[in-house]
């Protein structure tokens, strides 16, 4: 992510990977819709970096708590929770 290299940032999710915001309402299904939209935010928002805060990890989820600035002046606070099934991300809730 931090590094804006599209493949190794895609290359954990599953092919069929669902994005969802913490409400339930789909944002993105698939690698393909994925590599659309972070490949453009990746190039438009040069000063992108996230950073982790916090991580909490039960059985197949992973909850990490993020500080994410370059989208204005102040930093975008996110939780994602991920969803893990055959050793890739399969499902994730953002929560802003």
């Amino acid at each position: 992510y931090n590094a804006r290299n599209i493949d190794a940032f895609l290359a954990p999710y599953s092919d069929s990977v669902a994005i969802y915001s913490f409400n339930g309402q789909l944002l993105m299904q698939g690698k393909d819709q994925m590599r659309k939209g972070y490949e453009g935010m990746f190039e438009k928002i040069t000063n992108l970096h996230c950073q982790l805060v916090n991580r909490i990890v039960q059985g197949n989820v992973v909850i990490d708590q993020e500080s994410v600035t370059g989208f204005g002046p102040q930093p975008l606070k996110a939780i994602a929770v991920y969803t893990i099934e055959k050793g890739k991300i399969q499902q994730v809730y953002f929560i802003q």
